[in-house]
């Protein structure tokens, strides 16, 4: 293990995945600076980091703005000095993006309250986007320009495991990150001669709060769609954030130093199995 102190810069570090990425990146002793649009939550868990004897900020970003960002990335050079790790995990969908239906049939045309692929609002195509594409290449272009001079970068996007299997539902979310993992190997081959490696995880389904509801019953039983997910695992189980902790620890230290470009499932075999 590299034991070697970084300076870990992580968007949407509010949130539950990546702020158990933040806690045991700092628990290695790096220095985190969590960036959020809602600092409060980013705030909560910088606290956290510090009272166990770690080093975090807690930054207010949003990640669609290039000002704002210049901002953060001012502030974390003067606390923490240059950014040697970038975790873009901003990202998200949106009702608005998302059919009601898996399957289109001419009977939907005469449900006016449906939600079809015809019917699909515009803004909310476009903030999904927007989100996840450009709230990943706008924290690049700032923090990368770090690591440049120093030859020694490292880029970890979040992808999807949708991105090898589009989902039902949500096509909007399902091309982003189609989009983050093809950015990742156009970056990884782009950066390759000033020492930046840039590689992402592909996520599979994790139970959070955000898709509780959808995949779970209040009772805690699976839902049609919970039970779906769960027969196309092979390791017959929803994933919990702790599961990307080792994979990214594995792509922040030397020991990868020869990794660059790809895009690891951590899925629980969902991409790999057919079906069948």
């Amino acid at each position: 293990m590299n034991n070697k102190m970084k300076t870990i810069v992580i968007t949407g570090a509010g949130g539950i995945l990546c702020s158990t990425l933040a806690k045991a990146l700092a628990k290695e002793g790096h220095q985190i600076a969590l960036l959020d649009l809602n600092v409060e939550a980013a705030q909560d868990i910088a606290d956290s980091i510090k009272k166990k004897g770690g080093k975090a900020l807690a930054i207010k970003v949003n990640v669609l703005e290039k000002d704002s960002l210049m901002q953060a990335k001012y502030n974390v050079n003067e606390e923490f000095g240059s950014c040697q790790v970038l975790i873009n995990g901003a990202g998200g969908n949106h009702p608005a993006a998302t059919t009601d239906d898996s399957f289109y049939n001419r009977s939907s045309d005469q449900k006016e309250e449906l939600k079809t692929f015809f019917n699909l609002d515009m803004s909310g195509i476009k903030f999904v986007f927007d989100l996840n594409f450009m709230g990943t290449l706008l924290p690049t272009q700032v923090f990368a320009e770090d690591m440049v001079d120093a030859k020694d970068g490292n880029i970890i996007n979040i992808s999807s495991m949708n991105s090898f299997q589009p989902l039902t539902k949500i096509p909007a979310y399902s091309g982003a990150k189609a989009a983050i993992s093809n950015f990742t190997q156009w970056l990884a081959v782009y950066f390759s001669k000033v020492g930046i490696r840039v590689n992402a995880l592909a996520p599979g389904f994790f139970l959070t709060e955000q898709n509780r509801k959808l995949l779970t019953k209040e009772d805690g039983s699976l839902t049609e769609r919970g039970e779906i997910i769960i027969k196309r695992t092979p390791l017959g189980k929803f994933g919990t954030p702790e599961d990307l902790i080792s994979t990214t620890r594995w792509l922040c230290e030397d020991g990868s130093n020869f990794i660059t470009g790809i895009v690891v499932p951590i899925d629980g075999g969902f991409s790999a199995f057919s079906g069948v």
